[in-house]
């Protein structure tokens, strides 16, 4: 069959279940000549929205990296029988629902949690710390929970490949192992981890699940403001459509901010080989 059609039902197939209800987007935004774009800016919800999602995907994005990179690293240097105990480990995050997330951090770290009652026998205010969870602050620990385990296993393949001939000669000139990583392995490594962190961000400033089982409606991200514009009775669908759009386009350009950075530092890198 493959070789009779090619690839035309694979492609058939992403037009008809991945692109085109992407464009079905642009139409019912524009069905009221753009108005719905007006009463979007005009949502006083809007703008801390956008601003609170912004921060939530790169706070998140940069934690799981920084997380990620460390976790990848130390795979890569672990037996390989201990090496598999702790990737069968990381991947059961990626398995769980957001919902299971979420609750998990409510019994953990919410007002009642059993991290919180500890915190209070040892002096702190259970009541602030508890409070704490449900913030933007809360959900980026949150959804680090699950993004960091997806950079590790992404970058893990990136460390095991690397040559170790320059890094052993920088640690035979007296480099420390802090210093021959930054020099060495960093620059190597620097497309594939902003390529990881660029992906992760965007998972996060568009990922709904876990947002809405631990805040509900406690934070405003563009999310939860379009789950709320849909579950509405009365719902307003070009300006839910517009909506749509605005964090289709947030997600994207940090995704394509990403693939710029990192083909770039992939041309540096060869243009210094060479």
């Amino acid at each position: 069959m493959m070789q009779r059609f090619g690839a035309w039902p694979a492609l058939a197939f992403i037009a008809l279940f991945f692109v085109f209800p992407l464009v079905a987007l642009l139409p019912e935004a524009m069905s009221d000549q753009g108005e719905a774009f007006v009463r979007m800016l005009d949502d006083p919800l809007f703008w801390p929205a956008i601003r609170n999602s912004v921060a939530l995907g790169l706070s998140a994005g940069l934690l799981s990296t920084l997380v990620g990179v460390t976790v990848a690293w130390q795979l890569a240097h672990l037996p390989p029988r201990q090496r598999d105990i702790w990737m069968a480990l990381l991947g059961l995050p990626l398995a769980f629902s957001g919902m299971v997330i979420a609750y998990g951090f409510i019994l953990a770290f919410g007002r009642a949690g059993f991290v919180t009652q500890l915190l209070g026998y040892l002096g702190a205010d259970p009541a602030e710390f508890g409070a704490w969870i449900y913030t933007v602050g809360g959900l980026t620990l949150a959804y680090a929970y699950y993004l960091i385990p997806r950079v590790a296993l992404t970058l893990y393949p990136v460390f095991t490949n690397l040559d170790p001939r320059p890094i052993e000669a920088a640690r035979t000139l007296g480099a420390s192992p802090y210093r021959a990583f930054c020099n060495v392995v960093l620059p190597e490594i620097a497309p594939s981890v902003g390529a990881s962190c660029a992906l992760v961000s965007a998972l996060a400033m568009g990922t709904y699940g876990t947002a809405l089982a631990l805040v509900g409606t406690q934070v405003n991200i563009l999310p939860l403001l379009l789950y709320a514009k849909i579950g509405d009775g009365g719902a307003d669908f070009p300006a839910t459509a517009a909506l749509s759009i605005v964090l289709l386009a947030l997600c994207s350009l940090i995704l394509g901010l990403g693939d710029h950075f990192s083909r770039r530092r992939e041309h540096a890198v060869f243009q210094s080989s060479h």
